[in-house]
């Protein structure tokens, strides 16, 4: 079986394992699906080219449907990296997004959904980027799984080492303000990997359209873990 596989069969074997990453209550919370590729025309660069205007975007969208929790983005190819410079590259910008986003207010609890330890962590201070980042890494009897946890707050890197163990549904940090998280509306990118080719406190977490055969074999479908309901506008 190849690792997605393994990590599947895992899971379904163990779904006690499985704890939270952020406190989403399926009964009592409401969850909206945002899309954020070209075919959304009411999103323009405009909007998303000014961080306080694309976070009022997305605060407006989450009270009008009633939901708390905004969600999307795996394998999506998204125009609107294109405001920032650090996913553009000579040949063919970064457009595909590999992570889950779950979109909320800053100060939302960040928690890990899986027993493991610190694998690194760093403030990735880039207009765009992750901003504050926490990398875990987990051993599911044997499989190698590494989750990423990007867009934080600089509370959140405070005390940690590498190394350090963390429990499942142990709170890890909090959704960071714009002025802190690489300048995006509040949200936490949330990200699976099996290998992290060597990389330390930090992963892609968009790449090119043409990668998309080969980063898709390092990095499951999110939802795996999150288990998340359909969102209110599927």
């Amino acid at each position: 079986m190849n690792s997605t596989a393994l990590l599947i069969a895992y899971l379904e074997a163990n779904p006690h394992t499985i704890g939270k990453v952020v406190d989403f209550n399926p009964i009592a919370d409401c969850l909206y699906h945002f899309d954020l590729t070209a075919a959304n025309a009411e999103l323009n660069a405009e909007t998303f080219g000014d961080t306080e205007k694309f976070s009022s975007w997305i605060d407006e969208k989450l009270l009008v449907n009633n939901c708390k929790y905004g969600i999307g983005g795996y394998m999506e190819y998204r125009t609107i990296y294109s405001r920032s410079a650090h996913f553009d590259t000579e040949d063919e910008p970064r457009r595909l997004h590999l992570g889950v986003d779950i979109w909320a207010k800053a100060g939302t609890s960040v928690y890990s959904p899986l027993q493991g330890k610190i694998h690194s962590f760093n403030d990735n201070n880039n207009f765009g980027d992750y901003g504050p980042t926490i990398i875990l890494a987990h051993n599911l009897d044997g499989l190698k799984l590494y989750s990423l946890y990007g867009h934080l707050n600089q509370e959140s890197l405070c005390g940690l080492s590498v190394g350090m163990p963390v429990n499942s549904n142990q709170k890890i940090g909090e959704f960071g303000h714009i002025n802190e998280n690489g300048h995006w509306p509040p949200h936490l990118h949330f990200q699976l990997m099996f290998d992290m080719q060597g990389k330390i406190g930090d992963y892609p977490g968009v790449c090119r359209y043409s990668e998309k055969d080969m980063y898709i074999k390092n990095i499951p479908d999110p939802q795996l873990i999150l288990q998340f309901t359909k969102a209110v506008n599927e």
